[in-house]
């Protein structure tokens, strides 16, 4: 049984539109402020605490909105709710119509993301993150994966928010390590190891094997599925370069994402910054004396990450494309904006349509 449910209005100002999904800890809910407009509200599942209890799980919050980026997602609230079976913390933040990165990637079915689009995205993943491996001590995420990282439409187009900081930490000043957490398939060598370390290195290893996969549709190491904490021998063979598998890849970004993915951590970019210089320098364009695989398409049908919990779907994405724009024509373009997005991961062919309207309705202008 859920939390909320559709209809009910929390503390005089949020209405419950719809539920977003759920983790270990939390339900994520889309609610509409009276007067701010949508937003998405984290609310602990933890319910009987006391308000010493709830401000420590409200850390999450606390952090973030002392991080603030366009690249790290935005919170707006922080308080308290009453479900009938005792105190639950909540937050509010910026609501994403988009989605997760997990569900952008499944959105192109048997195609590669246009290797702009995944380099764009990556670069943004870093600069935001850069921001809390800046602090003083670094903040580390230790849960960088497609699902904690948020995507949608503004005017200048993509935007990509790093979310999902429940696990975040702040290294010790003397190591600059902190215990390892998160999820194993997103984990480097030293996260398996007794000392069980993660670090701004670790964190970039995450970004490394997130962008692996944008742009292979597949993991960088064949893991066993019951793959945990204590498994060893997990890092014993080379992957393969990722211009194996994808066409638009050159020797130069499969130098990077080795560099991101180096065994050693001493021996990987130390921190987002760094990846993101290098990212930063990088020229796309193909090597003359390199052999390239001559498909574009995958062969791997987004199975990566397990069950695909949806596939593309163009008879449902043209009724709700059309749906957006009927709503456009009545003026309502933050809404009509919403659903398009939420079409575009039913079928990626609608981004090229109707990609530069979402922006514009973005601005409100109506076209």
């Amino acid at each position: 049984m859920k939390l909320l449910i559709e209809g009910q209005i929390i503390r005089e100002t949020y209405e419950v539109e719809r539920f977003l999904g759920e983790g270990a800890f939390a339900e994520v809910h889309r609610v509409k402020h009276r007067f701010l407009g949508r937003q998405a509200m984290k609310v602990f599942k933890r319910g009987g605490m006391t308000v010493s209890e709830i401000e420590e799980m409200l850390g999450e919050a606390i952090m973030l909105s002392r991080i603030g980026h366009p690249n790290i997602v935005r919170v707006f609230d922080a308080n308290v709710l009453d479900s009938g079976q005792g105190l639950h913390g909540y937050f509010t933040m910026e609501n994403v119509p988009g989605g997760s990165l997990e569900q952008f990637w499944h959105s192109h079915g048997t195609k590669f993301i246009p290797i702009e689009t995944t380099i764009d995205l990556i670069k943004q993943v870093c600069r935001g993150l850069s921001i809390a491996h800046r602090q003083s001590p670094p903040v580390v995420h230790r849960d960088i994966k497609p699902q904690n990282i948020l995507v949608g439409y503004e005017a200048e187009g993509l935007r990509a928010r790093v979310s999902d900081f429940g696990l975040a930490k702040k290294v010790n000043p003397l190591t600059l390590l902190a215990t390892a957490a998160g999820t194993p398939a997103f984990k480097p060598p030293e996260a398996f190891s007794e000392s069980k370390g993660d670090s701004c290195a670790a964190d970039v290893w995450a970004i490394g094997t997130t962008m692996y996969l944008l742009l292979t549709d597949r993991l960088p190491f064949n893991l066993p599925c019951n793959l945990g904490w204590g498994s060893k021998d997990l890092f014993q063979d080379k992957f393969p370069p990722a211009s194996e598998t994808n066409p638009d890849v050159n020797r130069a970004l499969d130098s990077i994402i080795a560099k991101a993915l180096d065994y050693e951590a001493g021996k990987r970019y130390a921190n987002a910054s760094e990846m993101l210089n290098a990212l930063d320098s990088w020229k796309p364009g193909l090597d003359k004396v390199s052999v390239k695989v001559k498909s574009h398409q995958s062969d791997m049908s987004k199975s990566a990450l397990g069950i695909v919990h949806s596939s593309p779907n163009r008879d449902a994405a043209e009724k709700m494309a059309q749906n957006a724009i009927d709503l456009k024509k009545v003026g309502k373009l933050g809404d009509a904006a919403d659903v398009m997005e939420e079409a575009f991961n039913k079928w990626p062919e609608l981004r090229t349509k109707y990609a530069n309207q979402v922006k514009l309705w973005r601005c409100g202008i109506s076209m």
